[in-house]
């Protein structure tokens, strides 16, 4: 089975409209944009809004991720993360890997068989104030006991 390289022009994998090389979004539904002749798209996993799926701790990461998504025919978009800007290290910092609410389900599931997914974890229960204050009060009431005994127990004088 042969594969089309890409070629010299982007297309919007969810509307179809041609775009040069420098472009990167497109102009009519701000989409990421694709090699046109990529085949590998799948037009299902181009409805709805950009859902974050992923993070890769820099820009290679996060690119390693959205290429794998992409080898799956889920196309992604990668964002800073909000709050690191580091602007002396452009490829440097956390970033968000995005993609369209279709593709959410699929691309979790094969970043968690990537062992790639965010690690869920296990919800806590919030403590109450009242437990709060049981553990101060014992805190300071052992801290009490502890110079009370040594107080007792040392020489005076």
């Amino acid at each position: 089975m042969s594969r089309k390289s890409p070629s010299s022009s982007l297309r919007c994998p969810r509307c179809g409209a041609e775009h040069p090389l420098e472009e990167r979004f497109c102009t009519r539904c701000r989409f990421p944009l694709v090699y046109a002749g990529y085949e590998k798209i799948d037009p299902e996993y181009t409805r709805g809004e950009l859902i974050r799926v992923a993070g890769g701790r820099n820009q290679a990461e996060a690119e390693l991720i959205q290429n794998l998504l992409l080898e799956e025919g889920i196309p992604s978009i990668l964002r800073r993360t909000a709050g690191f800007d580091v602007p002396d290290y452009l490829a440097g910092g956390p970033r968000d890997v995005l993609v369209a609410e279709s593709a959410v389900r699929a691309a979790r599931q094969m970043l968690l068989e990537a062992d790639l997914a965010p690690r869920e974890q296990a919800p806590t229960r919030a403590r109450s104030p009242l437990f709060t204050a049981a553990v101060v009060v014992a805190v300071v009431a052992a801290a009490m006991l502890l110079v009370f005994l040594l107080w007792s127990v040392l020489p005076s004088g």
